[in-house]
């Protein structure tokens, strides 16, 4: 038996009840001769229990495993799967397009499903949905993600909760975001230090988009750099307080508000008025 290792963030979900959560979001389909089935992309496999799992179900599985001792364990034992390919290498630094170019039994991925690495959940989502400002140009249909639960609560928090932030607009303006379930901590061998959620996302193009997304994240970053402080403080190096609360009037929304009290479509609204005659 591979014991977990620390330097990778590792923790083997153990919890049936949580996987049976996680195959339920994934909507996964095999499909057949006449429709293609779903082409899953797993990061972090770990010992495999997500992966047999998910492996009758759809049409190809890629697995990225960082940990040499795991890909040795995974290749002896579904190795010889026909629907599943594992690449060792690090995730965030792997070109997957590069490495799938020499295996057309598994075409791009359109479905994400892993329990991924706690200390790396950001620069992983970031590379899954990319940037307000470069958006991944491929998006998958759909992201369900074991994460801490504390980052997702910022994932699908909604304006006006004290979990509300930069990230949450960040996010939320790629992607819908859903909570699917809350997972205790004794889930896991090593239990982590905290507990831990299923989120789905699926990502989404605005039908009012950021006019200058650059603009718009560099406003979001200053926005949301105080929290404790009124929005026309918080940009008063980018914009003129009363230029500001007189637009705040204008879209109705209240000129004392603070950064986490706009919904992202009021942010997207206001920094796109706010594009002309700002001081940046």
């Amino acid at each position: 038996m591979i014991r977990p290792r620390k330097v990778f963030g590792q923790h083997w979900l153990k919890s049936e009840k949580a996987l049976d959560a996680i195959i339920k979001a994934a909507e996964c389909t095999q499909g057949d001769r006449s429709d293609k089935g779903d082409r899953v992309l797993e990061i972090g496999p770990g010992t495999g229990i997500l992966t047999r799992r998910l492996l009758p179900l759809v049409q190809s599985l890629v697995a990225v495993e960082i940990d040499r001792d795991l890909c040795e364990l995974l290749a002896k034992q579904l190795g010889k799967t026909e629907n599943f390919l594992l690449l060792q290498g690090d995730f965030l630094t792997l070109d997957l397009p590069s490495h799938l170019a020499a295996f057309p039994n598994f075409q791009k991925p359109n479905k994400v499903v892993a329990n991924i690495p706690y200390n790396i959940t950001g620069p992983i989502i970031e590379k899954l949905l990319g940037t307000i400002a470069n958006p991944n140009p491929e998006p998958f249909d759909s992201i369900v993600l074991l994460v801490q639960k504390e980052v997702a609560e910022r994932l699908y928090a909604k304006p006006g909760s004290r979990t509300f932030g930069a990230l949450s607009v960040r996010v939320q303006y790629l992607a819908q975001c859903e909570l699917i379930c809350t997972v205790p901590a004794a889930a896991f061998q090593p239990p982590p230090k905290v507990d831990s959620a299923v989120v789905r996302l699926r990502p989404q193009k605005r039908e009012i988009p950021a006019l200058e997304p650059r603009r718009f994240e560099n406003f979001l970053k200053l926005g949301f750099g105080a929290k404790r402080k009124m929005l026309r403080n918080n940009l008063q190096s980018v914009v003129e307080r009363d230029r500001l609360t007189h637009l705040l009037e204008q879209l109705e929304i209240n000129p004392q508000s603070r950064a986490e009290d706009l919904s992202v479509q009021q942010w997207v609204t206001l920094v796109n008025e706010l594009g002309v005659g700002s001081r940046e």
